[in-house]
């Protein structure tokens, strides 16, 4: 049987998210909201927060990282997902769209589960590294660019067994492109070819969204 690559037009992807579980009401005022914004775009897409809610149950994930969360749409897809007691560390460089996030996972009934760090991420990950407590779960949509830098750190800080997942790894089908030099699909070009190599994780790499990629700290 050949190989079958579906491409999801209008009509297709309604009928996807017409399957989908419904959406967290404060979700979709959130989302709602975001779409106002110049930055829209910058949101992961309706059926991304299924997904990533479906990881946090799947593995039990009861301790989170995030990097980048905008505002706070995959934070709070996630953390309605959270076991009892469980928590996720988001990480954003902007208190203006974070604050959006806050009224909603305040309203949301879960702003006590997340605990938001403003300030450069890669600052944010050394101080977590000096914590030393392993988190069960990751997702990075964040500085394209330093996707590298986050991926190693990410790699440490996620326990043996640990989820790291990858946004936009696809980058609009730019870091296909052998002639695009743009950092940012660059960036991303090389991570995947890194990750592919990676004998470290278990990886996939999904044409969810903008891609994913999904890679396991392998258990020594």
């Amino acid at each position: 049987m050949a190989e079958a690559r579906l491409a999801l037009d209008d009509r297709l992807y309604a009928y996807l998210l017409s399957s989908e579980p419904p959406e967290h009401e404060t979700l979709r005022v959130l989302r709602e909201r975001t779409r106002a914004l110049p930055e829209a775009p910058m949101q992961i897409a309706r059926e991304q927060g299924h997904f990533l809610a479906f990881l946090i149950r799947l593995t039990d994930a009861r301790r989170v990282l995030e990097l980048g969360t905008f505002t706070g749409y995959s934070a709070l897809a996630m953390a309605l997902a959270l076991p009892p007691g469980g928590t996720i560390v988001t990480c954003d460089l902007s208190e203006c769209w974070t604050e959006i996030g806050r009224h909603h996972w305040r309203k949301a009934g879960v702003e006590a589960n997340i605990d938001l760090r403003i300030g450069p991420a890669v600052e944010t990950l050394d101080r977590l590294e000096r914590e030393g407590k392993p988190f069960d779960l990751a997702f990075v949509d964040a500085d394209k660019e330093a996707y590298d830098a986050y991926y190693e750190a990410t790699l440490r800080l996620v326990r043996p067994g640990g989820l790291i997942v990858f946004d936009n790894m696809l980058r609009r089908g730019r870091a296909a492109d052998p002639e695009e030099t743009d950092p940012d699909p660059v960036a991303i070009r090389n991570l995947n070819a890194k990750i592919a190599g990676d004998e470290r994780v278990d990886r996939v790499l999904i044409p969810v969204g903008d891609g994913m990629t999904l890679a396991r700290r392998r258990v020594p």
